[in-house]
């Protein structure tokens, strides 16, 4: 899937990157509301190794979110990278190397020298999170959302590399990059504890912001996605604008 909203004339391109297990579609409400705030944005989903998803390394996903960053700044406007969760990490570990004008990471998986243990239990080979999915573990994965937003979330995961994720998991080595920096962390979050979030946006010294009420993926997927969309937004016209 490819999500783009925005065509009039803007300053900024934002590039979202998904999560684990999910696709562009997540940041369907997010693109909305960045596109009604005069930011371009797309998303894209992120593919498997063309022999096994098993295969997919964190490099190789990687690669393509390099790729993407490298597209939108052929636009001639400032680059915004996006991510949450496996996909925060991803873009952080992209963004100095890319240009970005400012990064804005939703409870995303720790970098390297952040943890003194990996974050979480081993990954199998394979995280049937598609071909095992359930009406019932979407809901628990998803306390504050609506029926609605669930049951289309149900429908839409995928199974996920657990290669990708093991080595995100053990911690992958980044560059900081120097431009301004968010971190969301909610509060319910139990994939990635908020303290880590806030750690990380320590160690970057990023501005942070505390989501109450929010779980792992409600920042993107639940009752308050458009409006911390639109913080993230206004937070994204704010910080270029004082950078420019």
């Amino acid at each position: 899937m490819i999500t783009r909203a925005t065509s009039a004339p803007t300053s900024l391109h934002a590039v979202c990157v998904h999560g684990a297990g999910a696709g562009g579609w997540q940041w369907n409400v997010w693109i909305r509301v960045l596109a009604a705030h005069g930011i371009a944005a797309s998303a894209f989903d992120l593919h498997a190794h063309s022999l096994a998803i098993e295969r997919t390394s964190f490099r190789d996903y990687r690669q393509q979110v390099a790729g993407w960053a490298a597209d939108a700044r052929s636009d001639g406007v400032g680059l915004v990278l996006i991510g949450a969760s496996l996909g925060g990490l991803l873009a952080l570990s992209v963004a100095a190397q890319a240009g970005a004008s400012a990064l804005v990471l939703v409870n995303p998986m720790p970098p390297a020298g952040l943890m003194s243990k990996p974050l979480g239990e081993a990954y199998p080979a394979l995280v049937a999170w598609g071909s095992q999915r359930s009406l019932a573990s979407t809901r628990r994965a998803m306390p504050d959302a609506d029926d609605a937003a669930v049951l289309y979330a149900f429908r839409r995961w995928r199974d996920e590399s657990g290669l990708a994720l093991g080595e995100a998991r053990a911690g992958i080595a980044v560059d900081d990059p120097a431009c301004p920096i968010l971190v969301f962390s909610s509060a319910a979050d139990d994939d990635v504890p908020p303290i880590v979030s806030r750690s990380l946006a320590v160690r970057l010294g990023a501005d942070h912001e505390r989501l109450v009420g929010c779980s792992h993926v409600g920042p993107l997927l639940g009752t308050r996605a458009a409006d911390v969309a639109a913080h993230a937004a206004k937070w994204l016209l704010r910080k270029t604008a004082s950078a420019t």
